[in-house]
């Protein structure tokens, strides 16, 4: 069984998510950089999205909106300044992506779609999904027939655009849904719907069969053992080097069955399993997969990047205790709502706390903190940083910086000598 030293294992994981090549320059029309924007400017960034996605294999949706959509932030960490709507012309108009549960809800590259097929087949027929669409659809069947026609009749719709919302729930703190939106979501989970577009970040709803490229849905169905097979051998594309809980989680794969299936790939010599120095747990490499120059890298990463989407990985690969504290009230939150790790090198050197305040035109940071092990530069190289996000974000007003925090005074000084 080979084995692999931790920093080699950090080198394993940014290279796979990306990390490990120089930003391309600025694309012409592009914040910072010179020249009009063009049909070539376009298919430049569509290239660039193409490979950060083949790298990714999801972007993660989320409707907190206090910096920037989160799908749109793994793109920012890796190529810089690029233009949102060309992500969004990918997947709402070219149809080379779709939304589906993937990890969580995600943007995934659109040849997934059959691989995942088998979860829609299982809410479908055990109702395996969370508690209010599967109750809906138990209770009110008829319910649901009559929103899928209407859709069917009248689609692409929201959910507000149903002729018979229903009751809106109260009690689901945050998703007090209207029972034409759970209808919807339920239709979503077993794939009779997907979303053909958004407006003001609302999914509008429409038949699959609609939206998805024919091509796509003549493709056949795998087993749902093989199609989970497949699921993870993307999964440890995309994760370098990673445990068996650290596959599951990536596609959300039950970990008994992700189990079964990584056992499976070892024996074909799809997988290879390996030791981590320091790591509890065996993990898992493709064969072959060698290390390779060591990663020198300055970003800032999304609470929602696949990079730190389980914690505990993100503990084990850098030893940075990461906590999204949106959901903890903020007597009691330790660094601030909407905290992006800071990546330079090959380590997460510290933690900012950002707002994109688009009234004032500023990108606040309300705290700054470091590591113990951060280097000298830290504050120079994260106001850098700071300063191209307010430019992409289009805050003229530039980076204000708060007291809060220990690297707080070092970075606002930072940010004055730019």
């Amino acid at each position: 069984m080979r084995s692999f030293s931790a920093p080699a294992a950090r080198r394993l994981a940014l290279t796979a998510q990306g990390f490990a090549t120089t930003r391309p320059a600025p694309l012409a029309g592009t914040t910072g950089s010179p020249g009009p924007a063009g049909v070539s400017h376009a298919r430049g960034a569509a290239g660039r999205l193409r490979r950060v996605l083949g790298r990714t294999g999801a972007l993660q949706i989320d409707s907190v909106n206090v910096l920037a959509r989160a799908h749109y932030l793994p793109a920012w960490s890796r190529l810089g300044a690029y233009p949102t709507e060309v992500l969004d012309g990918l997947a709402y108009r070219k149809r080379e992506l779709f939304e589906y549960w993937g990890h969580e809800a995600s943007l995934l590259p659109v040849e997934l779609h059959p691989l995942l097929r088998w979860r829609m087949a299982r809410a479908r027929e055990a109702f395996e999904t969370w508690g209010a669409p599967a109750r809906l659809a138990r209770e009110r069947p008829g319910y649901i027939a009559e929103v899928l026609a209407e859709v069917r009749d009248r689609g692409p719709l929201s959910a507000a655009e149903l002729v018979e919302a229903g009751a809106r729930r109260t009690g689901d703190w945050g998703w007090n849904w209207h029972d034409g939106k759970i209808a919807l979501e339920w239709l979503f989970w077993t794939g009779a719907v997907t979303t053909s577009g958004r407006r003001h970040f609302h999914r509008i709803y429409d038949l699959t069969e609609r939206v998805i490229p024919r091509a796509i849905l003549e493709l056949p169905t795998p087993s749902q053992a093989a199609a989970q097979r497949a699921l993870l051998l993307r999964a440890a594309d995309s994760l370098g080097v990673a445990t068996a809980g650290d596959l599951a989680d990536y596609y959300r794969i039950k970990l008994p069955e992700a189990r079964a299936g990584l056992a499976e790939l070892v024996a074909a010599g799809e997988l290879e399993e390996v030791r981590v120095a320091g790591w509890r747990h065996p993990a898992y490499v493709r064969p072959g997969l060698a290390v390779g120059r060591p990663v020198s890298v300055r970003a800032l990463v999304s609470p929602f990047d696949p990079l730190i989407w389980e914690r505990a990985r993100t503990l084990r690969l850098f030893g940075f205790h990461y906590r999204i504290e949106i959901y903890v009230p903020a007597a009691r939150r330790v660094h601030g709502y909407y905290v992006l790790p800071f990546l330079l090198g090959d380590s997460l050197v510290a933690r900012v706390d950002l707002k994109a305040d688009r009234q004032a035109g500023v990108l606040q940071v309300p705290a700054a903190y470091a590591e113990a092990h951060a280097p000298p530069t830290v504050a120079e190289e994260l106001a850098g940083e700071l300063v191209a996000m307010a430019a992409w974000l289009e805050l003229p007003g530039g980076v204000r910086v708060a007291r809060r925090g220990d690297l707080a005074a070092a970075l606002a000084r930072a940010i004055r000598a730019r």
